[in-house]
């Protein structure tokens, strides 16, 4: 009885002291949050004119069509009080459990408790129900236009996600179990890893994804054997060394989007696609963009072009002594890519043999998922805040493109940060997917403007050095990857785009999962196939309708595709040449830093 007692008083005396402990760190947070930046109102959420349309929506609903909303209505109340009903019929039983329990599986109710106790599968079971109900009135609002209604349907589905039962500490079993076996210590580290968060973000609250220091660049993750052989102010180019004795004449050159770091194509040998291409027998060359800070204000879409693209293939031919490369662009690199391509054929310039685009988007009507952040409530508040910092903060696009997945992406690893105290997983993509970047003021602007509202490319308005460009000037072979459950690039847009190119050759592949799991896919994973169908290009839906399905990896027929336009073999070349020198070894300097004052030194002596 006396060791009870004591170990009673033990635990008694953790919690205070983890108590006070909480008290400490709760004037650290507050002091960190005094840090915060003020930013544009205009980037925390779309314009009250949305609501009010929303609003105004509703109430013609009622007064045009009142029995579909009443219908609404009576069946969430008749589901609320029979879910009542019958949890008081089981209490009245002396039963300490659960009624039974319609409601679909979601795996944010994972831990038993929600189905078998009766205080937290009622939470449950109404928050489904409140959740169904409200889903089914903004989908009923029929007196809206279509582009406003899918923002109203994404909005709301965010607000009823933020307020779901498992966000709370209170309604949390996972949090307050743990909570109590550890005597307060889980809280503690939880509210560590929350001041931690908040004072690495100069105030601002982005949840860590990933252990940063589980990887380092170079030594454990993209660390594909190669060098620097030309840097500028924009870009440094590397070439990665050969594997096999004899290469295709013809080198690649390949453009990862600017948005992030270039390594998610070499997070580890297993999974690296730069390390596949070059085991094929390619000479490869990819591009790493620098991260600008606020000097790089003036910097737009033809600075990305002329210093960026035009540079790296004239450069990895002069390497090679060819008078051709073949081209690959990623996402926001693709689109740029076909920009070029348009400009380099209204010049004449056959430098490009053929172009591979990965989950690329050059017609923006259909803007997917996105779409919901591009309307000029987003983009003025945008442009305003481009005009005081000099770049779009890369803060901002993560939190963007996070909220996208704002359950996988936000919720979960926040409950399990704050509320657990759990240390960040050493995962390599969330590792990667913590390492943004940010974007020129004029760029950004040009882009969101230029492409994403005005549709410029697809309509052959956006110039490129002062001249418009248009996707039926591209002629070279193009081949086309696309992902099933793209977010960012939704695959139908990206046929659609694809489809306008004037290019004779065109093979539009279509891989199954998202943005980024759909193209990091080795072979040896066996993990997602892909869809192929020959026939002309029509529709979206009739590809599908008429595609193929094989159950591998994409990597092996974009390979072959690629062989086909490469020439011959010939010896593997060296690392640089006589007028390329090797500046650094891959994954080279720009990879790991924000530009600054260092790198614009390092770049003068090059450039």
């Amino acid at each position: 009885m006396a060791t009870t007692q004591n170990e009673g008083e033990e635990r008694l005396a953790r919690l205070n002291a983890n108590l006070q402990k909480v008290e400490d760190l709760s004037k650290r947070l507050t002091a960190a949050l005094a840090h915060r930046k003020e930013a544009d109102p205009a980037l925390s959420g779309p314009s009250q004119d949305l609501y009010m349309q929303a609003a105004t929506a509703y109430v013609a609903e009622m007064m045009q069509n009142p029995s579909k909303l009443i219908e609404n209505q009576v069946s969430y109340w008749g589901k609320t009080l029979k879910h009542y009903v019958d949890a008081q019929h089981v209490l009245l039983k002396g039963e300490i459990k659960a009624p039974a329990d319609p409601t679909p599986k979601d795996r944010r109710f994972s831990n038993p408790m929600w189905e078998e106790h009766p205080f937290f599968n009622y939470l449950k079971q109404q928050y489904m129900l409140n959740s169904e109900m409200i889903s089914n009135t903004v989908q009923g609002l029929d007196n809206m236009e279509p582009a406003d209604k899918k923002r109203i349907e994404y909005f709301t589905r965010q607000i009823v996600d933020m307020l779901s039962p498992t966000n709370f500490l209170g309604t949390n079993p996972d949090a307050l179990e743990k909570a109590v076996a550890t005597d307060g210590e889980s809280l503690v580290a939880g509210l560590e890893n929350l001041v931690r968060d908040i004072e690495s973000n100069n105030g601002d609250l982005m949840v860590t994804l990933a252990d940063k220091q589980a990887f380092k660049i170079g030594e454990n993750i993209a660390t594909t054997p190669g060098a620097v052989v030309y840097r500028n102010k924009m870009m440094e180019l590397i070439q990665y060394s050969p594997t096999t004795g004899q290469v295709h004449e013809t080198p690649l050159v390949m453009f990862p989007p600017w948005i992030n770091k270039f390594y998610i194509l070499d997070l580890k040998p297993q999974n690296s696609l730069i390390k596949w291409v070059v085991d094929q027998g390619f000479t490869l060359f990819v591009v790493s963009w620098v991260n600008p800070d606020a000097s790089y204000a003036d910097v737009g879409m033809d600075d990305y072009i002329r210093d960026g693209y035009l540079r790296a293939m004239a450069e990895a031919r002069r390497i090679c002594g060819t008078k051709q490369i073949n081209a690959v662009g990623y996402c926001i690199a693709g689109t740029t890519l076909s920009l070029t391509l348009g400009h380099l054929a209204k010049a004449g310039d056959k430098t490009v043999k053929s172009a591979t685009f990965f989950t690329t988007l050059t017609d923006f009507s259909d803007q997917g998922e996105v779409g919901v952040f591009l309307n000029n409530d987003f983009v003025d508040g945008i442009e305003r805040q481009v005009a005081v910092d000099g770049i779009l903060s890369k803060s901002f696009m993560s939190r963007t493109f996070s909220y996208l997945r704002s359950n996988d992406l936000i919720y979960q690893p926040a409950i399990k940060s704050y509320m657990m105290g759990e240390a960040p997983p050493a995962f390599d993509l969330l590792f990667w997917n913590g390492d943004g970047t940010n974007l020129p003021a004029k760029m950004s602007i040009e882009y969101l403007r230029g492409l994403c509202q005005d549709d410029g490319l697809a309509r052959g308005v956006f110039p490129v050095f002062g001249e418009p460009v248009s996707l039926s000037d591209i002629k070279v072979p193009i081949c086309a990857i696309a992902c099933e459950t793209d977010h960012i690039a939704a695959w139908k847009s990206s046929y659609n785009g694809i489809k306008q190119f004037g290019s004779k050759d065109k093979t539009f592949i279509m891989a199954q999962s998202g943005h980024i799991a759909g193209i990091v896919n080795p072979p040896t994973k066996q993990k997602y196939g892909h869809y192929t169908n020959d026939s002309p290009m029509t529709t979206p839906d009739e590809f599908l309708a008429g595609a193929e399905f094989h159950k591998v990896s994409w990597w092996p027929r974009w390979g072959e595709w690629l062989a086909a336009q490469s020439g011959k073999m010939v010896d593997a070349r060296d690392l640089g040449g006589p007028e390329n020198p090797v500046l650094a070894p891959a994954p080279g300097t720009y990879v790991g830093a924000i530009p600054p004052e260092n790198s614009k030194t390092a770049t003068e002596s090059v450039t």
